[in-house]
């Protein structure tokens, strides 16, 4: 038998980042997205966000991670079309590795997702995250 646990921080945006998450259905969203990683045999760990993104700490058993976040945000983006008929996510997503000790510092980052984005917009949020993981990316295709 093989022991694995899997941690990652994942972030991903509403289609061009309008505010369509509002605060009258975020708590079910979070719930809804929580199920979804459940029935994919992960375990969220912290969730949170604001009305134009999505931070999610997570354990996953191993699997294909394209296809992982392609359900994700498929069934979320249906369930969320309910609340906001043009609901839809940005096509792509940052994920980064997580290491146990890092796990209540990721988590204390994501539970204060409200107050952090007082000061800083998620378009140098992101940016940020990619650089500190050493993500390399190209400007002009980031925010498809």
């Amino acid at each position: 038998m093989s022991h694995t646990r899997f941690l990652f921080h994942i972030v991903f945006s509403t289609k061009d980042r309008s505010p369509l998450i509002s605060e009258s259905w975020e708590a079910e969203l979070y719930k809804y997205i929580s199920g979804i990683v459940r029935n994919l045999k992960g375990r969220v760990i912290e969730i949170n966000g604001m009305p134009d993104h999505v931070h999610i700490l997570l354990c996953l058993v191993p699997c294909d991670f394209r296809v992982f976040m392609r359900e994700l945000k498929a069934s979320s983006s249906r369930w969320s079309k309910r609340h906001h008929p043009k609901f839809s996510w940005q096509r792509r997503y940052g994920a980064f590795t997580v290491s146990e000790s890092s796990v209540e510092t990721v988590r204390d980052y994501i539970r204060q997702q409200k107050e952090h984005h007082k000061k800083r917009t998620f378009e140098i949020e992101y940016v940020s995250l990619l650089r500190k993981h050493n993500v390399e990316f190209d400007e002009a295709y980031l925010w498809e």
